[in-house]
C-alpha cells in the first residue's frame, strides 16, 4: 500500500512524514510532491493507493488534481486538506468523490484514524475487484450477511427470543455455513462517550476507532472466532462469539476489563460490559433477549462488567421501591439547604444500590419522587418548572437519566443546580424587574401579554405582575403603555410615518385604542401632537 503527499508546504511534508507511523498504517511507500504537475508524473510512474492533498497550492489546485484522477479513472482513496470552512470547496470535494475533507491545523490523532479507514477502504476495494476477477463475487457478501444474520436475531429477540426453527430459516436465507449445535455468545458493550469528546462530535470516526479496538482486543485470544461486532442501537453494541469449545468466562471477563481501562485514553468514553450466556445457536434468540432485558430493566454502574446469568437471576425479586425520607427532603427545600438536598439525595441514590445494579423502574420511581419535591419547591416561589426545565438539554439528561447511576447523578445534579440558579434570581426583584423592563423596551411593538412576560422568566404570571408592581410601584400593563406611547411620540416627531402605521409599529392593531390611549397618556390625539411638533419646528 502506497500514498502520496501533496503540498506545497516543505514544513507539512516533513511533518507529516515524520509524525505519522506510516508503517504501523500498512504503508510501504510514502511519496511526495510540491505541486499538482509532480503529483500527476508520480501517479503515472508509480502505483499509489491513497493521496492527502492541500487544496490551496500556487500551481494548481487539489481539487483540480482530484479531477484529474477521477478523469483518468485511477481507483485512489483522497484525502483534501484546506486552512478554509469553505462550502464551495467541500461541496466540490463531495462531487469529485474525495474520501475525506479535513481542516488544517493538522489534529494528527485524527488523520491517522481516516487514514486507517481510507487504508481499509482501499483494501476492501482490493479484495472485491480480485474477488470478481476470481468468480468469488459472494465472498464480498459474506461479512455482511453474518452481520444482517445477527441483527436480524437481536432485533427479533429484543421484545420475545426468536425460537430455534426461525433460526434455522435465517440461517438459510442467509446462505451461512452454520450448525444449531455451535456454541454462541453475545456480549453487550455500553458506550458513555466525554462531553466534546470524538464520540460525541464525530461518531463515524469513533465507530470506526471502536471497532478498531474491539477486534484487536478480542481476535486470537482463545478458542473462540468473533462472528460479528455491530451497533445494536446508538451507543449500544453487540459482539458475538462463537466458541469452539467450552466457554472461558474468567478470560472474557479479562478482555472486558481490558477494553474499559482502554476506553479512557483511547476513545474518550466510559462503557459498561454485559457477558451474555454461552449456549447453542438454536437458542440464540433467547440469550440474546436475557442480554438486552439485563439492559433495559436494570440500571448500572459505569466501568464495570457483568454477568447475566449471575448479576440478573438472583435479583428478579427485588424490585420493590422504599422511598427515601421525603419529608426530610422536603424540610431541606424548605429551608433552601438545596446543596444539602443533592447531597442526600446522591447518598440515598448509592445506597439503593444492591450489589451494583439496581432495577430501572425502582430508579424511575424514585426521580418522579425527586422531580416532584423540587418542581413544588419552585412553585411555592413563583417559578414555573415545568418552563425552566424544557429545552434540548433537560430533554436528554432525562432521557439517558436511567441509562446508569452516573447519568442520574448528572441529572439530579443538573435538576438542583438550575433550580439553586433561579432561585437566587427570582429571589430578587429588582432583577426580574430590570429583565421584564429590558424585554419590553426591546419588543414593544410585540404581542406583550402577561403570560408571554412570565415565561421569560420562569415565573407564575400574577406572582409577576404582584412582583413587578411592588419593585416598580406601576403595574405590568401601565408600564407596557408608557413604554408604546413614548415610542410613539418619538416615531410621530423623527419619521414621516402615518399616525396609522405607527400605531403598528408600536404594538396596536387597533388605531381608534391607541388614538384614545395616546390621549390619556399625553392629553391631545396622536394627529394634534404631530402637527404641534411639526409647527414648532417650522418655527
Amino acid at each position: 500500500m502506497n500514498i502520496l503527499l501533496v503540498d506545497d508546504d516543505y514544513y507539512v511534508i516533513a511533518a507529516l512524514e515524520q509524525r505519522i507511523d506510516w508503517r504501523a498504517l500498512g504503508i510501504g511507500t510514502v511519496y511526495t510532491a510540491n505541486n499538482v504537475a509532480q503529483a500527476s508524473e508520480i501517479l503515472l510512474k508509480h502505483p499509489v493507493q491513497i493521496v492527502i492533498s492541500d487544496i490551496e497550492m500556487p500551481q494548481g489546485s487539489g481539487l483540480e488534481l482530484l479531477a484529474w484522477i477521477r478523469e483518468n479513472n485511477f481507483r485512489i482513496q483522497t484525502i483534501l486538506l484546506t486552512n478554509y470552512a469553505d462550502f464551495n470547496y467541500a461541496q466540490k470535494a463531495i462531487e469529485l468523490q474525495s474520501f475525506e475533507y479535513f481542516l488544517k491545523p493538522i489534529e494528527f490523532d485524527k488523520l491517522m484514524l481516516i487514514i486507517r479507514k481510507a487504508v481499509s477502504r482501499a483494501q476492501e476495494q482490493e479484495n472485491n475487484e480480485k474477488a470478481i476477477r476470481e468468480g468469488h463475487f459472494w465472498q464480498k457478501n459474506l461479512a455482511n450477511n453474518v452481520e444482517h444474520f445477527w441483527r436480524k436475531l437481536a432485533g427479533g429477540s429484543a421484545s420475545a427470543p426468536v425460537r430455534g426453527p426461525a433460526v434455522a430459516r435465517a440461517m438459510q436465507e442467509h446462505h451461512l455455513a452454520y450448525s444449531l449445535s455451535d456454541r454462541v455468545q453475545p456480549l453487550l458493550f455500553t458506550l458513555f462517550p466525554h462531553n466534546g469528546s470524538m464520540g460525541k462530535e464525530e461518531k463515524d470516526l469513533f465507530d470506526f476507532a471502536l471497532l478498531n479496538v474491539l477486534y484487536e482486543l478480542f481476535r486470537g485470544q482463545g478458542s473462540f472466532a468473533v462472528e460479528s461486532i455491530f451497533e445494536h442501537k446508538e451507543y449500544q453494541w453487540i459482539a458475538v462469539l462463537k466458541w469452539g469449545s467450552e466457554a472461558d468466562l474468567p478470560l472474557i471477563e479479562e478482555l472486558c476489563s481490558s477494553f474499559i481501562r482502554n476506553s479512557g485514553p483511547y476513545l474518550k468514553c466510559e462503557v459498561t460490559c454485559n457477558i451474555g450466556e454461552c449456549g447453542e445457536l438454536a437458542e440464540s434468540g433467547l440469550l440474546l433477549r436475557q442480554l438486552l432485558r439485563l439492559d433495559s430493566e436494570w440500571t448500572r454502574v459505569r466501568n464495570q462488567t457483568y454477568r447475566a446469568a449471575e448479576e440478573l437471576r438472583p435479583n428478579l425479586q427485588s424490585g420493590e421501591y422504599t422511598p427515601p425520607d421525603l419529608a426530610a427532603l422536603e424540610a431541606l427545600l424548605q429551608e433552601n439547604r438545596l446543596s444539602d438536598f443533592l447531597g442526600e439525595s446522591v447518598r440515598y441514590l448509592r445506597g439503593m444500590l444492591s450489589g451494583r445494579m439496581l432495577q430501572t423502574s425502582v430508579l424511575g420511581q424514585f426521580r418522579l419522587d425527586i422531580v416532584q419535591l423540587i418542581y413544588s419547591f419552585l412553585k411555592d416561589k413563583g417559578i414555573q418548572a415545568h418552563k425552566l426545565y424544557s429545552g434540548t438539554l433537560n430533554d436528554q439528561l432525562l432521557l439517558h437519566s436511567l441509562g446508569s447511576i452516573e447519568d442520574m447523578e448528572e441529572y439530579l445534579g443538573y435538576l438542583v443546580h438550575t433550580a439553586m440558579k433561579y432561585r437566587d434570581f427570582a429571589a430578587q426583584p429588582t432583577s426580574v424587574a430590570e429583565e421584564i423592563k429590558r424585554y419590553i423596551h426591546a419588543h414593544y411593538g410585540d404581542d406583550l401579554t402577561r403570560n408571554l412576560l412570565a415565561e421569560r422568566v420562569y415565573l407564575n404570571p400574577d406572582y409577576l405582575a404582584r412582583l413587578f408592581k411592588r419593585e416598580t410601584g406601576i403595574s405590568l400593563g401601565s408600564y407596557i403603555i408608557q413604554v408604546r406611547i413614548a415610542a410613539a411620540k418619538q416615531l410621530l416627531e423623527t419619521t414621516p410615518h402615518s399616525v396609522y402605521t405607527i400605531a403598528g409599529k408600536v404594538g396596536y392593531v387597533n388605531y381608534s385604542h391607541f388614538s384614545k390611549l395616546f390621549k390619556q397618556e399625553v392629553g391631545m390625539s396622536p394627529n394634534e401632537y404631530k402637527k404641534e411638533r411639526l409647527a414648532g419646528s417650522v418655527r
